[in-house]
């Protein structure tokens, strides 16, 4: 089952709505480019490579309902009023520009009147739909063989078929070492104050059947300096030219403690989340949330905080290249030095689009 998949007989869009997960599974349809860009700012979908698809084929939805009859009044709809609202929708994801502006080229491309650009739009969409699920399994391929037999591995945030179109990421790097035979048991970081961890990572592996135990976010570096840990795998939702990875909230602190004791740490990243545009991490924006999601959350029932506290809620942090082992993409695992290893990659995937 797809995190974001079109309705081609209702010519609508369904998502999983990833708030209710654990406790409730349900998928919600959206025929509006508005509903989307505030699916993807309320979290209803989440992670770079889905968060991309959806923002793709909101655009879909938005030239099928643009008013006007000609294909430069089309054209200027979607450059000058649907983008904007999308690509506003979350400010980090480079995945979410990259989709956007690489339908946007197709429908300047396309031949023809207004239907013809519509179509080409959804052909689009669809496209990169497809490709997000054989570039993950691409990388778990690549990935995988980075994980031996009787391994522990830390893995933060969640990567899996929910952050992306299907199967995911890091984790879907975790879930093909599995398959493949080999015995892992994951550390779920909670990943707060949103427990994308806790809540999606570890419902996920129960469907996978891999063992797991759920880890408090600052419990990491704990379990690292017990030599407890092999492996640390993460996602990412922009890598600089340079290599430097912005990813959830926790990850540069991961990345200090699984470097200090000496742990591999390997962002698992497809091309399209590579921004060769920016020359560091120091260049990537970083979206901060309400501070409510901090200042909400309960204990025993019972408010955790202060009622008239205050919170900053940033929800990604950029970890150094220095800290990464290596990245894997899926045209193989990169190391250092990545400047010249990421712009081969990018133009490989370029090449083959």
């Amino acid at each position: 089952m797809r995190t974001v998949e079109w309705d081609y007989d209702r010519n609508g869009l369904w998502l999983i709505d990833q708030r209710l997960l654990p406790a409730e599974f349900r998928k919600i349809f959206l025929q509006d480019y508005r509903e989307v860009a505030r699916a993807i700012k309320d979290m209803v979908v989440r992670g770079a490579p889905a968060i991309g698809a959806a923002a793709a084929f909101g655009m879909a939805l938005a030239a099928l309902h643009a008013s006007g009859s000609s294909r430069e009044a089309l054209l200027t709809f979607l450059e000058e009023e649907a983008a904007p609202v999308l690509k506003a929708s979350r400010p980090t994801a480079v995945n979410l520009f990259w989709a956007v502006d690489r339908v946007l080229r197709a429908a300047r491309n396309a031949t023809g009147g207004p239907d013809a650009v519509r179509e080409a739009i959804l052909r689009e969409a669809q496209r990169i739909a497809d490709e997000d699920v054989e570039t993950n399994k691409r990388m778990a391929e690549y990935g995988a063989a980075l994980i031996e037999d009787g391994d522990v591995v830390i893995h933060h945030c969640n990567t899996g078929a929910l952050a992306t179109v299907d199967w995911g990421t890091a984790l879907g790097v975790i879930r093909m070492a599995h398959e493949q035979g080999k015995r892992i048991h994951v550390l779920v970081d909670e990943t707060r104050p949103r427990l994308q961890g806790a809540r999606l990572t570890a419902w996920e592996l129960e469907q996978y059947g891999i063992p797991y135990d759920i880890i408090t976010d600052n419990a990491a570096g704990y379990f690292l300096s017990r030599g407890e840990v092999q492996k640390v795998f993460v996602g990412a939702d922009r890598v600089a030219a340079n290599g430097d990875v912005a990813n959830k909230i926790g990850t540069y602190m991961l990345a200090l403690a699984a470097y200090d004791n000496g742990v591999p740490f390997y962002p698992v990243v497809p091309t399209s989340t590579i921004d060769l545009s920016l020359p560091d991490g120091q260049a990537i924006p970083i979206e901060e949330r309400d501070p409510a999601e901090v200042l909400d959350i309960q204990y025993r029932g019972r408010p955790a905080t202060p009622a008239h506290a205050s919170a900053r809620n940033p929800a990604f942090d950029v970890t150094p290249h220095r800290l990464v082992t290596a990245i894997v993409t899926e045209y193989g695992v990169l190391y250092p030095p990545f400047a010249p290893e990421l712009r081969r990659v990018v133009e490989m995937a370029e090449k083959a689009r």
